[in-house]
C-alpha cells in the first residue's frame, strides 16, 4: 500500500530548481547579452532599508528524546503538517520502521511563515499563513515517539518578502521591476543583512518552540530566467564574489545560531559535489562545511544532465549517481580537514581560489566540519522510482561513507512504506 500525504504543493518545489552542470556536464545557465539596462547594471542599485537586529536567542525547551544517530526522514510541506491523519501516518511509520526524523517547511518558496510566531517584525510584515496550528504541540507529540524534528527555511527565495519590501528585492536593471524567474517567483538579495536577519528570527521562533534543527535551502544566487537582467539592492560583485558573499551569511548565522541547541544544516545543489566553481550561484562545498552541522547536497539523480558520469539518463542509475556524488564530497570534506593547518584553502580550479583566511570569516584550524546528509529522490523524473531504486540510493550513501542520515524528498509528500526498513 502506498501512503498518499497531502498534496498541496508543486512539484516547482523541489530544492534543486534548475539542472546546472559544469565541466563534464552540459552548462545549462544562459548569459544574455541585450540592450544596455536603464540602471547602468552591473551597477548596484541602492536602497535605503532599516536595520532590524536579531531577536534574542531564546532557550531551547527540553527534547523529549535523544537525537539519532543516524537521521532517516521524510520531507512534508506545511499543510502536510498541519493535517493530524497524515501526522498520525508518519508516527505509525516511525514507531514500525527505520524512518526516525522529518522536514517540516515552516517557510516555503512563497515566502509565507507557516506557523503561529511571537515576532513583531513578523507579524508587522504579515508573514504568517497558519498552516501548522499548534505548532510547540506537533513538535512535543513527535518527540514522544522518537521523531527528530527538522524545520526547514527557504532562504533568499521569498516572494511574499520581496513584494512586501521591494526595497531588498532583486530587481530587473532594465524596468526596475522586480525580478522573476521562469517560474515567476521572486528573491530578494543574498547580500542584505537585515533579509538575514530575518531568517534568524524565523529560526529562533521555531527552536523556541523546540524544533531540533534548522535546515536552509535556497541559500544562493538566482539561477532560472534571463540572469543578465539581474540587479541587487545591496550585492556589489566589485568587492565579494557570490561565493565568498554567501559565504558570509554561512559565518553570519553561525555566529548568531550556533550557541542554541539546535543544529543547523544547508541543503546544497548536488552538482557541488563534484563542481570546482560555485557555478554561478555562490555554492562551494568547502565554504558550507565549516558552517553547519549537516550539509545536504540534493543528489537527484534525475537532476544531472544527459552523460554525466557516462550515463546517458542519470536518473535510471540511482545507486551509481549518488554514490559517485557523495565518494567525491566524502574526498573533498577528507581534503579540507587536511588543508585547515594552512591559511590558504585551494580548490582544483583555474579560476578560483578560495581563502580561508578572510576578516571575519576566518576557518581556524579546529574548526569542526559538517557532515554529510544528503536528499535523495523518491518522485518519478527521468525515471519510474520504486522503492528499490529509493533503497539503492540509500545504500548508496552508506557505501559512500555518508552515513550521518538521508532525507527523502517528494513534493506530493507520498511515501511508500516498503522503502522503510522494518524496526
Amino acid at each position: 500500500m502506498i501512503i498518499h500525504l497531502h498534496k498541496y504543493t508543486a512539484l516547482f518545489a523541489l530544492g534543486l530548481g534548475a539542472v546546472i552542470s559544469i565541466g563534464i556536464f552540459s552548462f545549462g545557465l544562459r548569459n544574455h547579452n541585450a540592450q544596455q539596462p536603464i540602471f547602468g547594471f552591473p551597477k548596484v542599485i541602492t536602497f535605503v532599508a532599516q536595520k532590524v537586529a536579531p531577536q534574542p536567542t531564546p532557550q531551547q525547551p527540553k527534547r523529549l528524546s535523544p537525537v539519532p544517530q543516524t537521521v532517516k526522514a521524510v520531507y512534508l510541506t506545511a499543510w502536510s503538517a498541519g493535517n493530524p491523519k497524515t501526522i498520525d501516518t508518519i508516527i505509525n511509520l516511525a514507531d514500525t520502521t527505520e524512518l526516525n526524523g522529518v522536514v517540516i517547511d515552516i517557510k516555503d518558496y512563497t515566502g509565507r511563515v507557516m506557523f503561529e510566531t511571537t515576532s513583531d517584525a513578523i507579524k508587522k510584515l504579515g508573514a504568517e499563513q497558519i498552516q501548522i496550528p499548534n505548532f510547540k504541540d506537533l513538535i512535543e507529540k513527535l518527540h514522544s515517539h522518537n521523531i527528530y524534528v527538522i524545520a526547514r527555511i527557504a532562504g533568499f527565495q521569498d516572494v511574499y518578502l520581496a513584494e512586501h519590501r521591494p526595497e531588498l528585492a532583486v530587481r530587473n536593471a532594465y524596468t526596475g521591476a522586480i525580478w522573476r524567474d521562469k517560474k515567476n517567483l521572486a528573491w530578494v538579495d543574498p547580500a542584505n543583512t537585515e533579509v538575514w536577519d530575518y531568517l534568524i528570527d524565523i529560526s529562533n521562533q521555531a527552536i523556541n518552540l523546540g524544533v531540533d534543527e534548522i535546515n536552509f535551502d535556497y541559500i544562493r544566487f538566482p539561477s532560472d530566467g534571463d540572469i543578465s537582467l539581474l540587479a541587487y539592492p545591496t550585492y556589489d560583485a566589485t568587492k565579494l564574489n557570490k561565493a565568498k558573499q554567501i559565504k558570509a551569511f554561512f559565518a553570519y548565522i553561525s555566529e548568531h545560531l550556533g550557541q542554541t541547541d539546535a543544529k543547523l544544516s544547508l541543503d546544497l545543489f548536488g552538482l557541488s559535489t563534484v563542481s570546482t566553481t560555485d557555478m554561478g550561484i555562490g555554492q562551494v562545498l568547502e565554504y558550507a562545511l565549516p558552517y553547519f552541522d549537516y550539509v545536504s547536497p540534493m543528489v537527484y539523480p534525475s537532476h544531472y544532465a544527459n552523460g554525466s558520469f557516462g550515463y546517458k539518463n542519470p536518473a535510471a542509475y540511482p545507486y551509481e549517481i549518488v554514490f559517485q556524488s557523495m565518494s567525491q564530497a566524502e574526498l573533498r570534506r577528507a581534503k579540507l580537514l587536511q588543508s585547515l593547518a594552512s591559511t590558504t584553502i585551494a580548490i582544483a580550479s583555474s579560476t578560483q581560489q578560495f581563502d580561508a583566511s578572510e576578516k571575519n570569516n576566518t576557518i581556524k584550524p579546529d574548526t569542526p566540519l559538517g557532515k554529510f546528509r544528503p536528499w535523495l529522490q523518491a518522485f518519478d523524473l527521468g525515471a519510474v522510482y520504486t522503492p528499490d531504486m529509493v533503497r539503492k540510493q540509500i545504500q548508496a550513501t552508506y557505501d559512500a561513507h555518508a552515513t550521518s542520515g538521508w532525507y527523502l524528498w517528494n513534493p506530493t509528500n507520498t511515501y511508500d512504506p516498503t522503502i522503510f526498513l522494518k524496526k
